[in-house]
């Protein structure tokens, strides 16, 4: 089965900001060190990219019609999304283990994981 594991940040320290700053050189290391163990981790396929915070966002919405636009998700922002993964996993034991490893579940945010639909 294939799952999507949405990253959410919440008040996980991420570079750049004062937050990240306040940490220590080996604490930032071990971070980055966790989440490239998570992207090797066989059946996993990382995101390229990390996003923008959600303040970068542009919210889209058709009614009537008319495409309208907004800064910023309808979301609080502890639950917006900061990056995501695939997972090809045996089953959802092994998708929870491998987000219970993603350095933004124990500092502050959470990981969804959501079976996806193959069409």
């Amino acid at each position: 089965m294939k799952y999507m594991l949405l990253i959410q940040q919440g008040d996980t320290p991420t570079p750049p900001s004062d937050e990240w700053d306040r940490l220590s050189e080996a604490e930032q290391k071990a971070i980055y060190e966790a989440y490239q163990a998570v992207n090797q981790t066989p059946g996993v396929t990382a995101s390229d990219a990390w996003l923008e915070p959600p303040e970068a966002a542009t919210t889209v919405r058709v009614q009537d019609g008319k495409t309208l636009t907004t800064d910023g998700p309808f979301v609080a922002i502890k639950e917006a999304l900061g990056g995501y993964l695939f997972f090809e996993a045996d089953d959802l034991d092994a998708a929870i283990e491998l987000a219970s490893r993603i350095p933004a579940a124990r500092l502050g945010g959470a990981v969804e994981v959501r079976p996806t639909v193959e069409w």
